[in-house]
């Protein structure tokens, strides 16, 4: 049970340390959980919560798939690389390599034309539908990313902590009104089925996600840029 004296930053914080994956995964794919595996996530990820959610606020929730390597799978900050971090935040530690995601570049954009951090994490907390991250071997041996959702076996496998660690941050303090999904395919309908069932939320909102638009629509970037501030200022005004 969570502690109601503790602030918003605190329990994410708690939560982030908590968290550990007990389940069975098909052959090939392995958990990745920066908070025991990266040196910079628990030091970045702490100053994080602890500089722009040392309070109380409810907050609206924006959920994306799950970490990537280069962005929370360092720094325990999702859609943070320690490039953005480190210019965006003023968060600067030795121990975080100055990694890029464009993911993270496209989220910025959004942070700054919402006003900047401190506006934007005052009114929004964001994490992923499932909180730990997943790669892939390939047949060279290079370690890729992986969805929960890519393969049947491992989105039954990680259902149960997918449910588990919503409710936890649901009961951060989250706006349960409507629910940002990023990635308007797989993973928006992976989470209005899962709302239907348990009704977390009052409706799903999917926008595109980031890689997607820094991949195949960065000529446009700008225009997803304005769509991201005119619904997210819709929900949490």
């Amino acid at each position: 049970m969570q502690d109601s004296r503790q602030r918003f930053g605190e329990r994410v914080i708690a939560f982030n340390a908590s968290l550990a994956l007990d389940a069975k995964l098909p052959q090939g794919i392995s958990v990745m959980n920066p908070f025991c595996e990266n040196a910079c996530a628990t030091p970045a990820s702490t100053d994080f919560y602890k500089k722009y959610y040392a309070d109380n606020r409810i907050r609206g929730i924006i959920l994306g798939i799950n970490p990537g390597r280069f962005g929370a799978g360092i720094t325990g900050v999702p859609f943070t690389d320690p490039k953005r971090l480190a210019s965006e935040c003023g968060i600067i530690l030795p121990q975080c390599p100055p990694a890029h995601e464009p993911s993270s570049e496209f989220v910025y954009a959004v942070v700054n034309a919402m006003g900047g951090p401190k506006k934007f994490y005052g009114k929004w907390y964001i994490n992923s539908i499932c909180p730990l991250g997943f790669t892939k071997r390939t047949a060279s041996g290079r370690q890729v990313n992986y969805n929960y959702y890519d393969d049947a076996a491992l989105e039954a496998a990680v259902l149960p902590f997918i449910l588990r660690t919503l409710k936890e941050q649901i009961a951060f303090g989250v706006n349960t009104a409507a629910c940002i999904c990023l990635g308007t395919g797989k993973n928006a309908a992976f989470m209005k089925k899962l709302n239907s069932t348990h009704n977390f939320f009052d409706e799903v909102v999917p926008l595109e996600h980031p890689r997607y638009v820094m991949q195949y629509k960065y000529a446009n970037r700008a225009e997803y840029v304005a769509k991201y501030a005119s619904v997210l200022a819709s929900i949490m005004p």
